[in-house]
């Protein structure tokens, strides 16, 4: 029964339509993290390792995928920026939203591009730039950045596991979700400790 899973699954990620898929899955993922795009991109790097599909496709698939999506966010945010514009002077609201500017004007690309590792995380940013104004080009910049750096980590911590593993896809997965979720919870840890508030000696 097993084997016929991943046999299954070998058929379905060795398609040519692997990278649409993957494109399609980014893309929707960027505004509505409901699919496991990460997952996904893991998976599919694991069967690169064998020679299909392409690793460099691949990685390009994601990385437009995730573009694509995050500018779709970003029009999102646009669409709602005058509500946020509109908030009370002298509010926590407006002092709020006036931090969040500040922290976007002189963070911004550093923001965007580790938000995108983060789901969830990278769609509040995303919607957030958009309403607040963030000048597209440079959101554009750095989120095609974020893109390409994202589309490599992902296939290629795949394509570690089926290098590792080359005769057990099934571990090879496991393998490569499990370094990734190790990687997210040591940097929700560290956010987690920069984040407390310190006391004064």
């Amino acid at each position: 029964m097993l084997d016929s899973l991943v046999e299954l699954a070998r058929q379905a990620i060795t398609s040519p339509w692997i990278y649409l898929a993957v494109f399609a899955f980014a893309a929707v993922d960027a505004f509505l993290p409901l699919l496991p795009s990460e997952s996904l991109v893991i998976a599919a790097g694991v069967f690169a390792a064998s020679g299909r599909p392409n690793l460099v496709l691949l990685l390009l698939a994601a990385a437009a995928g995730a573009f694509a999506g995050d500018h779709v966010s970003y029009c999102i945010g646009r669409l709602g920026r005058r509500p946020v514009n509109r908030v009370k002077p002298g509010t926590r609201r407006h002092h709020l939203t006036r931090w969040i500017r500040r922290t976007l004007e002189r963070r911004g690309g550093l923001i965007i591009i580790v938000a995108r590792y983060i789901p969830g995380g990278r769609t509040v940013t995303t919607v957030t730039a958009g309403a607040l104004g963030y000048p597209l080009r440079r959101f554009s910049l750095f989120d095609a950045l974020a893109g390409l750096s994202w589309g490599a980590y992902c296939s290629l911590l795949g394509y570690l596991g089926g290098k590792t593993f080359e005769k057990n896809p099934l571990l090879a997965a496991l393998f490569g979700f499990g370094v990734a979720l190790l990687i997210t919870l040591a940097a929700e840890l560290v956010r987690h400790l920069r984040s407390r508030p310190r006391t004064p000696a």
